[in-house]
């Protein structure tokens, strides 16, 4: 099925599924340990979806906030969706640490001032820390989507399109996190535009990790799915985390053909791969393996692709795509099937501002640049000057900026912000439109190919230079085996004088802790730097596994890496 004629919401494509589709599987919850799988309906979901809105209608009135609190699973998909046929805006969030000093959810409840709180029995049970650190200013409600409803449901009103749906919070890299408004139409519209370009039918059974909360695995594993009408398998992120090959041996065990996941994922099969346990693993099934949410690296797919295809990994089903949660999910990507591709550019030139081919200089200045995919359709992105507001041509790099259906309303109650990120005008352009500014940097290619190189507000300026933060922290990673991948932060401080300095704080593996000589690895760490980028260290911070700070949905937090290493509070090894 494509786009749904007449339909105005997810929750219209909800009720049209289970009349069309009824007992047939529509989500399915795998456990974290053991047990058994949770399994609704498309029947079911509908059904469960319009009572939990009856129930909290009682409670609250359209358009008032609805703060998410669960485990990944079913029910927090049976909680999201019966916001939505309710009218009333969901907030999902990620579970508050238990000692979370750096957490950013009581930001999010002040900004937002929910009315409810939906969460699970069991995080109701086990987390009164966080009832108590949020106090009864909303209302609690406990969501299980194992309970059967009554069998009358009072009629509901529909949702429009132009209704706000969500409220899905930025992580937070860069800034204070923000409220981006996601409508019904917004919703539908980046909807079609994936269908479209990934080609998925009710036959795509989808199965992915990524958390609920994050824009990712919200609108790749619940929205679109549901959209067309396929089965979605759900997998704990933390089963991810300790057992990456889980991942992989779930796609073949249930013949997934869409999956989803951060650039680090594919990394982490990589190098926790074992022979042993890829033991009847066939990943022929997959068609589509999106990878977004951070830098793409054309390393990790050659690594992937070598190392999976023997187990029937097809190369043409990497899928670089680009995206942030201001355009409701994804932004750019290409035609089912084409598979990923990069080209060789100068690090030199591109500090510059140009992507040009590298010339007769030594490999350091090679850098294979991503191709993230190109405009959806009904959408449009254009390479803009930051500071002159000009169109940049193929070939130049700039501020990635773009216009289409999908691009959200704006932030909650943050209207000098909405201006100033939703409201972009090109000079000299005639026809006006209001544009995004993503405040990511890229360039296009001839054919109009997207390529991203970094965020603005990231950008080291060193001696006048240019130098991407991402660029120098692989180059790190790539020094000496004991670093971890992904795990490292690189960022400039001013000495005394005003001098711009850099900073390199790096996660060690955790295999490697134990004997470990950390002059060799720093030394590994300057050499390649200065190699790689001609640039010196004014210190390195070699720190303990798992402990960089990073945003919920992973992303490196490196403005809080700075504060830390400033404060002289990282867990230094």
């Amino acid at each position: 099925m494509t786009a749904l004629s007449g339909a105005d919401s997810i929750i219209d494509h909800l009720a049209h599924q289970a009349g069309l589709r009824g007992g047939r599987p529509s989500f399915t919850a795998l456990p974290e340990k053991g047990g058994e799988p949770r399994r609704l309906s498309f029947a079911e979901m509908d059904h469960r979806a319009r009572a939990l809105a009856a129930r909290l209608l009682q409670t609250a009135a359209p358009g008032d906030r609805a703060v998410l609190l669960f485990q990944p699973g079913l029910d927090m998909v049976l909680a999201i969706l019966g916001c939505l046929a309710a009218g009333i805006v969901a907030v999902p969030l990620m579970l508050p640490r238990r000692a979370g000093a750096r957490d950013a959810s009581l930001a999010i409840l002040d900004d937002c001032a929910p009315r409810l709180a939906l969460t699970s029995r069991d995080v109701m049970a086990n987390r009164q820390d966080m009832v108590e650190r949020f106090g009864a200013a909303f209302r609690w409600i406990e969501v299980d989507a194992d309970l059967a409803p009554p069998a009358d449901i009072p009629a509901l009103r529909r949702p429009r399109r132009d209704d706000l749906a969500l409220l899905q919070y930025t992580s937070g890299s860069t800034s204070t996190p923000k409220g981006v408004m996601v409508t019904h139409g917004n919703l539908l519209a980046n909807l079609e535009m994936i269908r479209a370009a990934m080609a998925n039918t009710e036959h795509s059974t989808t199965l992915g990790w990524v958390p609920l909360f994050h824009d990712m695995g919200l609108v790749m594993q619940v929205m679109q799915p549901l959209y067309v009408g396929a089965h979605s398998v759900l997998m704990p992120p933390a089963a991810f985390m300790q057992r990456p090959l889980s991942w992989l041996r779930a796609i073949s065990a249930h013949r997934a053909e869409v999956t989803c996941a951060p650039n680090f994922a594919f990394d982490l099969c990589v190098s926790r791969f074992r022979p042993d346990q890829m033991d009847g693993i066939d990943l022929s099934c997959l068609k589509v393996a999106l990878n977004g949410a951070e830098p793409v690296h054309a390393a990790t797919i050659e690594r992937f692709a070598a190392t999976f295809a023997p187990y029937g990994f097809d190369p043409a089903a990497m899928y670089p795509g680009y995206g942030l949660a201001e355009g409701t999910l994804l932004v750019s990507g290409f035609r089912r099937g084409d598979g990923a591709s990069w080209q060789p550019v100068s690090r030199a030139a591109l500090q510059d501002g140009r992507a040009v081919a590298p010339g007769p200089a030594p490999d350091a200045d090679i850098q294979r640049a991503v191709a993230c995919g190109r405009s959806l359709p009904g959408e449009r992105i254009a390479i803009v000057d930051p500071e002159r507001l000009t169109e940049r041509q193929a070939g130049h790099v700039g501020e990635i900026w773009v216009s289409g259906p999908n691009v959200a309303q704006g932030y909650w109650q943050r209207p000098d912000a909405t201006a100033a990120a939703f409201a972009g005008r090109i000079a000299g352009a005639v026809d006006g439109a209001a544009w995004l500014r993503t405040g990511d940097l890229g360039f296009l290619d001839e054919a109009g190919g997207l390529y991203v190189t970094g965020r603005i507000k990231d950008v080291i300026v060193i001696r006048g230079a240019n130098h991407y933060p991402q660029d120098i922290e692989r180059t790190v990673q790539d020094a000496h085996p004991a670093l971890r991948r992904d795990g490292g932060a690189a960022f400039s401080v001013l000495d005394e004088d005003g001098t711009e300095r850099l900073v390199v704080v790096q996660e060690i593996d955790r295999t490697q802790r134990h004997g470990l000589d950390t002059d060799d690895v720093i030394a590994c760490i300057r050499a390649a730097v200065a190699t790689g980028h001609e640039l010196a260290l004014h210190d390195i911070a070699l720190i303990r596994p798992s402990t960089l700070p990073k945003t919920t949905s992973g992303k490196t937090q490196r403005s809080l890496a700075r504060r830390l290493w400033q404060d002289r509070a990282l867990d230094l090894v």
